[in-house]
């Protein structure tokens, strides 16, 4: 692994001078990135028209140029504009950020995910330990106590990112992981228990064949998403999460020993790919699961014809949100902590603390001050208040103290969730500045998120509501595992963990990963006969390829981040 010393701005100077093409515009002023965190004379204004370039690598369709009411708010409080551009499909950024990483040029600031490694790498991306001490107080207040979680690795202490995809303190109060099953499903067949895959599979057996069509069309009753990285979401995550793994990406940790396996590896998931086998030899998965681009497959969910998924809610969120817009509630999902079996536990509700993909700023970037300075005006509390409940008299009111979401605009939050947050804003500021998580009160005691008990209840449909009362249960998380039946994971999110980027590590992550991706789908779509020799072939090709080794490395790793974020000392 390349390993780098902590960078501190002024190495920035030279990239900066060379990159003023790609950096911010109409900037209050000019100057190094040294003078300005000594000083921060470039931002003696911090409400002078500014305009940052950015770029994330979620697509975000709804992007409406702050256009959107909370833009507005956000523009005419801090003076500055995002010029922002949005990873496209289900890329997630890996094409473009390679072509940054090639080319040298790089926006102000960057929501790179899994990505960062690369611009590291290429020393594109500023250390914002100093920045953050003498600038950015409300980023300090909310990450009080996890300061080392911000850090790159236990080698490299540089603070690259700040963590904006997690809730800071996060409290969860209703699940949307699990398998799903569409409430009219449910409710014409009474309610059954739903378990495990062999209780999935009974439940959308015994409707498609009461209902071979939905509205006209052929009724589908599982599809999965395969296409590009999706396809860990839908199916090969799914292998390790139903078995009782703890959905480290391509991994399984040993949490005694931190050792690591690529987690198909783990002789109980080879049981989970059976029965997706026999799913697609009974009828019963959709012979275009592999070959079907997303929008096909959202298209189809859009359509009501698909009984059950095995995914997570934000996957698939845009085509259930079009059904809600049509008033077809009835064909939404409900959310089931299937397992292969009982002896194992869905681990959806583990904390994982505080670790996650975030936002850094780039050496392109002229006025690193004001950059952070603006973040962390979007981290106060101000400023989380506005991105999660938008403007006080226009999208909520405060009564008695207590902040309240209209009728109407509840309305068409849920049930026209893309033109509201299209005209709002409300949801597409979230990756712009560290937050507290659902459940954390401010200094009104009001909630800083609208993600707590009454309002879910509150957005929950009439069928949800009645599948909810037919299990017994008040939110989806009722019917999961608990968190306190599980420790926080001491290693974090590993999606988030660094690792090389050059080297034989990305070499034999790379051949696995097309391993994978052939492999996995073959087994699946096979003859019930030819499975079990194509899967150990499977197993056999991954060693082949170097996976040992690389497993090996990756434990060397895990180790390292469990030391960081706990002090503890690992053999």
């Amino acid at each position: 692994m390349k390993k780098q010393m902590p960078r501190r701005l002024g190495m920035g100077l030279l990239a900066s001078m060379l990159l003023i093409s790609a950096g911010c515009s109409n900037s209050s002023s000019a100057g190094n990135n040294t003078k300005n965190i000594t000083n921060g004379n470039n931002s003696a204004n911090d409400t002078a028209p500014v305009t940052f370039t950015f770029f994330g690598a979620d697509a975000s369709p709804n992007w409406n140029r702050m256009e959107d009411d909370i833009g507005k708010e956000i523009v005419a409080k801090t003076g500055v504009t995002l010029n922002a551009e949005y990873d496209v499909g289900s890329g997630g950024g890996q094409d473009k950020i390679s072509m940054m990483a090639a080319s040298g040029e790089y926006p102000d600031m960057i929501y790179a995910k899994g990505e960062l490694g690369k611009l590291v790498d290429a020393e594109a991306i500023i250390d914002l330990t100093e920045l953050i001490d003498k600038y950015a107080p409300n980023i300090k207040k909310v990450m009080d106590g996890n300061m080392n979680r911000m850090k790159y690795s236990k080698d490299n202490q540089a603070i690259y990112s700040i963590p904006t995809n997690v809730g800071i303190d996060q409290q969860s109060f209703d699940a949307t992981n699990g398998f799903q099953i569409q409430h009219r499903v449910l409710k014409e067949l009474g309610y059954p228990e739903v378990r495990t895959v062999k209780d999935f599979e009974n439940v959308l057996k015994a409707y498609v064949a009461k209902h071979p069509t939905t509205d006209g069309q052929p009724t589908i009753p599982l599809t999965v998403n395969a296409d590009g990285w999706k396809i860990m979401i839908t199916v090969t995550n799914q292998g390790d999460i139903t078995t009782g793994g703890t959905n480290d990406g391509e991994y399984y940790v040993n949490p005694e020993t931190y050792e690591t396996m690529l987690h198909y590896k783990k002789p109980e998931e080879k049981e989970y790919f059976r029965w997706l086998n026999h799913m697609y030899n009974e009828g019963l998965l959709d012979k275009e699961s592999f070959v079907q681009k997303d929008d096909q497959y959202k298209s189809k969910i859009s359509s009501g014809r698909v009984l059950g998924l095995t995914s997570v809610e934000w996957e698939y969120q845009d085509a259930e949100n079009a059904l809600k817009a049509a008033g077809k509630d009835e064909y939404t999902y409900a959310h089931f902590p299937v397992t292969l079996s009982e002896e194992y536990k869905d681990h959806a509700m583990q904390s994982v603390g505080v670790d996650g993909y975030g936002i850094s700023i780039t050496t392109a970037c002229k006025d690193p001050v004001r950059a952070i300075k603006f973040l962390d005006w979007l981290s106060s509390e101000e400023g989380q208040v506005l991105r999660n409940w938008g403007i006080e008299g226009k999208h909520y009111n405060v009564e008695n103290g207590k902040r309240v979401i209209p009728a109407d605009i509840l309305d068409q939050k849920v049930n026209d969730a893309a033109s509201f947050t299209k005209a709002t804003g409300v949801g597409l500021y979230s990756t712009l500045g560290v937050r507290y998580g659902d459940g954390v009160k401010d200094s009104t005691g009001n909630y800083y998120t609208t993600n707590f008990p009454e309002q879910i209840l509150a957005e929950y449909s009439g069928a949800e509501k009645e599948s909810l009362a037919a299990y017994n249960a008040t939110t989806w998380k009722d019917l999961f595992p608990a968190e306190d039946e599980f420790p926080v994971k001491e290693w974090g999110a590993l999606y988030n963990m660094p690792v090389p980027t050059d080297g034989d590590y990305q070499v034999i992550y790379q051949k696995t990963q097309d391993i994978v991706h052939k492999r996995i789908p073959e087994a699946i779509l096979s003859r019930t006969a030819d499975f079990d020799k194509i899967y150990d072939d499977f197993i056999a090709e991954l060693n082949k390829a170097g996976a040992e080794k690389m497993e090996k490395e990756y434990t060397e790793l895990v180790k390292a981040r469990v030391s960081l974020f706990t002090g503890k000392e690992i053999e």
